[in-house]
């Protein structure tokens, strides 16, 4: 079922992505751009997308810290200046493991300040250009961690579950607007934050392939863009499970 106007043709679409220095955010502008989109890339640090955007005329740079709200204003006025946006994908993302019988409050809120607040701030600057047109995107990479409570998730988990959610509120508001929503909710895959963890991870994919997912989930008009679907279509089944059930699973098949 199409929740969203399909995205098949990408040539002369402008698209701006958050947290593109590496990982998802950077394979997928590089698919974007590979087919045909004009591509803004952002991110606090450039890292390897800086030299790849110095390549192209059609990719732009623009440095961005989103914990900095008047820094994000400002970068999305120079965006928009430019040109109407139609498609604004948030992936930037900050993790690292915590447990609750080792709490650290300003870990949790950095967290919340890159995971979630960020989206807020970038979604605040680019809305009303979006409104004013009846038209554009907007793409939130939230994760299947925050589909249900998990062993060392309590910094990440909660900021995906808050996207997740926000994304599903932004769709009610914005569907007779003009304006598509989607959430995006990879499994694992390699990138320099999954490499924090020190377990073996069950369908890990390339950040390339998670890009392809994504495309195709824009193509298909999708709003819930999960993948791999045979590690995802599992833990949709666990979201069903009551928590009598769900609780000792989790501990036998994690150990924790």
């Amino acid at each position: 079922m199409q929740l969203n106007t399909p995205i098949t043709d990408w040539q002369g679409r402008r698209v701006w992505l958050v947290g593109a220095s590496t990982g998802i955010g950077l394979a997928c502008a590089q698919a974007l751009r590979a087919a045909g989109a004009q591509v803004v890339v952002s991110a606090r640090n450039a890292q390897g997308v800086q030299d790849w955007a110095a390549q192209d005329v059609g990719v732009q740079w623009h440095a961005l810290d989103v914990g900095e709200p008047l820094q994000v204003q400002a970068t999305a006025r120079a965006i928009l200046a430019q040109g109407p946006l139609d498609l604004v994908v948030y992936a930037a993302g900050y993790y690292q493991a915590q447990r609750a019988t080792a709490m650290d409050i300003d870990n949790l809120l950095q967290h919340d300040k890159v995971n979630y607040q960020g989206a807020l701030q970038v979604i605040h600057a680019v809305l009303p250009s979006m409104l004013a047109r009846q038209s554009g995107h907007i793409s939130l990479l939230s994760s299947v961690a925050g589909w249900r409570g998990l062993p060392n998730g309590l910094a990440y988990g909660p900021t995906k579950a808050a996207l997740t959610h926000l994304a599903e509120t932004l769709y009610l508001d914005l569907q007779d607007q003009g304006i598509g929503v989607s959430v995006v909710n990879p499994g694992f895959v390699a990138t320099p934050l999954t490499a924090q963890n020190q377990f073996t991870m069950p369908a890990l994919i390339s950040p390339e392939q998670a890009a392809r997912e994504m495309l195709q989930g824009w193509a298909q008009g999708q709003f819930d863009i999960h993948f791999p679907k045979r590690f995802t279509l599992w833990l949709k089944l666990l979201r069903l499970l009551p928590y009598r059930l769900y609780f000792p699973l989790v501990r036998k098949f994690t150990g924790l």
